[in-house]
């Protein structure tokens, strides 16, 4: 059975692959999952958030990798021989634009079908991460399970504005010292690179 979204787009109602990020078991919606890979090289980006490892080469392709832990404000991951990347695509709501991303994860565990009643509601407080990142919750092998809306957690809007916080450019030039200049240039410069990278990751 593939998985299927209800009608507002949030709630899945097929198939669930569940995952690990550290000790605590979250899942996503089967169908936005293309594949998952071992862990592997990924080429590091200047001025980037935590949550941003960097981008690997996917049979040609440039594909922006995220922490999903730190994104989900759980801290860094702590990579492993478990650890997997998990290519995904995600539509962002504003611009409905597809966006294929690697998520780095703990460990993957196994596809589960969604409870048939549907997920149960996020409660507004007591939640682990924001409740804006879920979907909901399901029972899955006896565990309640949050359910990731992976549409908020990858919003393109909202990952260029925490990039661009990130990497602020340097101010006042003009008033540093000589010997602080050649600093800054290369700071200004590193900046840019940042930015250029930012764009790449939202586009």
């Amino acid at each position: 059975m593939s998985a299927t979204m209800s009608p507002d787009g949030q709630e899945p109602t097929g198939q669930l692959l569940r995952l690990a990020l550290g000790d605590q078991r979250y899942a996503v919606a089967i169908e936005q999952v293309r594949e998952i890979l071992k862990l592997t090289s990924m080429t590091a980006l200047p001025l980037m958030p935590a949550f941003v490892c960097g981008v690997m080469n996917l049979r040609g392709a440039v594909v922006p990798v995220i922490d999903l832990a730190a994104r989900l404000g759980l801290g860094r991951a702590t990579r492993s021989r478990r650890s997997c990347v998990v290519i995904v695509e995600s539509h962002d709501e504003q611009s409905q634009r597809p966006q294929t991303l690697g998520l780095l994860v703990d460990a993957v565990h196994e596809v589960a079908d969604a409870p048939a009643g549907g997920l149960e509601a996020v409660p507004p407080l007591g939640t682990a991460i924001s409740a804006h990142y879920m979907a909901g919750y399901a029972r899955l092998r006896g565990e309640v399970t949050p359910v990731l809306a992976l549409a908020q957690v990858l919003d393109e809007a909202s990952i260029g504005a925490e990039i661009s916080a990130h990497a602020q450019p340097v101010h006042a030039q003009s008033h540093l010292a000589p010997s602080a200049q050649g600093h800054a240039h290369a700071h200004a410069h590193a900046h840019a690179h940042a930015q250029a990278h930012a764009t790449r990751l939202t586009a």
